[in-house]
């Protein structure tokens, strides 16, 4: 029987570096007895292989089938054991690690002055690079040592550790209730997106308030720091106040400017920090710092201190690429965005397995948007299918509502309009169904059904008394979030005005700077 391609040691076996591969053979052959071992078998075999095949593993013959479950655990044990000696995949934490047990051993020996003398160290470096958690492990390995042996002199000994221990004890739980707030708040707005209504933005603010902790900014470090501008962050996204989105994700990369040393510490949160705030500077449309903001994080990645992994390089893919495609349609440079969807599309083929279906979807929104933009209509459907033939996808339900809505305008616009009862049917029972059917949408589900009755004469006079109506939602905190997915009004201004889309946008845009 074939097995699924993504066999979990089959997956592993395919990221391995030919470095890392030959630093394992090399891990494995010093021991004689290793070299016609079975899990060695293995590996060359699915090393070798372009898929994974149970079956064909099985007809080689160097391992049974009631011996390979065990047999495929060694060696996936095994590989991480060879990553782990590999000097590329070591960092400051794991280095604290290694001292720490070093200590540990030297404890279990007996030798306690030297066990101590490590953790000093250990402790030393720990502090430094803000790893509280590390820190209070050590703390309490000291503690223990000091509690059943006298090995110092220092009279005030017991009384330093019990202050390191609840002060790094006071600043682990802050910071673990701060992320749990964050983690919450994330998890909010890829299920729902942004709140509807003062009754969800309300609820919103009182759990924000009941479960931010007390604090004195003082005694903040950068890891607690971190995860309060986070939590700020998506309470912000979440309440649609994009200035105060932009505020905090500064306050994030500014974080990092002040503490250089983390970016290669935590360059996961780098990269956030500078994605979130170039997503703030895209809402509020201010493409000077966007530019700005995504040269310098271009910069810092291309520094040959900054890590480069599988991980970092898939996040690298994910976040320059929307920003491409998010400058695109900010400047109206539709065309450019077009030409960038080649790569994309085969990133997203080389990264499928790094980068989650949410972004991958979203995507395929934003190539159908851009299709849409420059009268690309079928093109622009076949994307948008992706994402509404998609029953998989539990998240950003925002998402899923204004892909149905930008398929009822790209279908009208190709002149496919013999199934626009049935796709607004099953628009207007999704929307229900997901509670999404705000003022906005109602307008535009109205219009379009009365859009084929209208006598051709008077389509322009329809397209005119539509956009007057919906310019009043612009503005308005609840409804402007359906403006944030698609521009209708540049479509409806398009009908009106006989102007392509993508002109429409590209005039705004240069009307605006012109004027600033």
């Amino acid at each position: 029987m074939i097995k699924d391609q993504k066999d979990n040691l089959f997956l592993l076996i395919k990221t391995l570096t030919k470095s890392e591969k030959r630093q394992f053979k090399l891990y494995v052959g010093r021991l004689g007895g290793n070299t016609d071992s079975k899990f060695l078998n293995l590996f060359n075999f699915l090393d070798k292989a372009s898929k994974y095949n149970e079956k064909e593993i099985l007809n080689t013959g160097f391992v049974k089938k009631q011996q390979l479950a065990n047999v495929k655990a060694h060696l996936y044990k095994q590989i991480l054991i060879s990553l782990k000696l590999n000097p590329f995949h070591q960092n400051v934490r794991s280095q604290i690690r290694e001292q720490t047990e070093f200590a540990t051993i030297l404890y279990h020996k007996g030798l306690y002055k030297q066990s101590l003398k490590i953790l000093d160290k250990a402790k030393e470096i720990a502090v430094s690079h803000e790893e509280k958690n590390l820190v209070y492990e050590i703390v309490e390995l000291e503690k223990l040592i000091e509690a059943q042996y006298i090995t110092r002199s220092i009279a005030s000994r017991a009384d330093d550790l019990i202050e390191q221990s609840s002060k790094f004890s006071h600043l682990n739980v802050l910071a673990s209730t701060l992320s749990n707030l964050s983690l919450k708040l994330y998890s909010i707005i890829l299920k729902s997106g942004y709140v509807k209504s003062d009754s969800e933005k309300k609820e919103i603010l009182d759990y924000f308030n009941a479960h931010l902790p007390e604090f004195d900014i003082k005694d903040l470090g950068f890891r607690e720091k971190l995860w309060l501008y986070n939590s700020y962050l998506w309470l912000s996204f979440l309440i649609q106040d994009f200035t105060a989105c932009y505020k905090y994700s500064k306050k994030w990369v500014e974080l990092f400017q002040e503490h250089p040393k983390m970016i290669s510490l935590n360059p996961v949160w780098f990269l956030k920090g500078n994605q979130y705030l170039l997503e703030s500077l895209f809402f509020i449309q201010d493409h000077k710092r966007f530019e700005a903001v995504m040269d310098d994080m271009k910069h810092q990645i291309s520094k040959s201190t900054f890590p480069k992994d599988d991980n970092i390089e898939g996040l690298v893919f994910l976040y320059l690429n929307t920003d491409r495609l998010n400058l695109c349609f900010m400047k109206g440079l539709f065309d450019e965005g077009l030409n960038l969807v080649d790569d994309i599309l085969k990133g997203i083929k080389r990264f499928k397995d790094r980068i989650d279906e949410h972004h991958i979807m979203v995507f395929y929104y934003k190539i159908a948007s851009l299709h849409f933009c420059v009268g690309n209509n079928k093109e622009c459907i076949r994307y948008l299918n992706k994402i509404i033939s998609n029953k998989s996808l539990t998240m950003r339900e925002d998402l899923m509502c204004f892909s149905r809505i930008l398929n009822l305008f790209a279908h009208y616009d190709a002149g496919m309009d013999y199934h626009l009862d049935t796709h607004l049917r099953s628009t207007y029972k999704f929307l229900l169904k997901m509670n999404e059917l705000n003022e906005v949408q109602t307008e535009i589900i109205n219009f379009m059904k009365a859009l084929p009755d209208i006598f051709p004469h008077d389509v322009k006079s329809a397209f005119k008394e539509i956009l007057e109506k919906l310019k009043k939602y612009e503005k308005d905190p609840y409804e402007r979030r359906a403006f944030l997915y698609l521009d209708i009004i540049s479509w409806l201004e398009s009908k009106i005005t006989n102007v392509s889309v993508d002109q429409i946008i590209r005039n705004k845009f240069l009307e605006k700077n012109v004027k600033s």
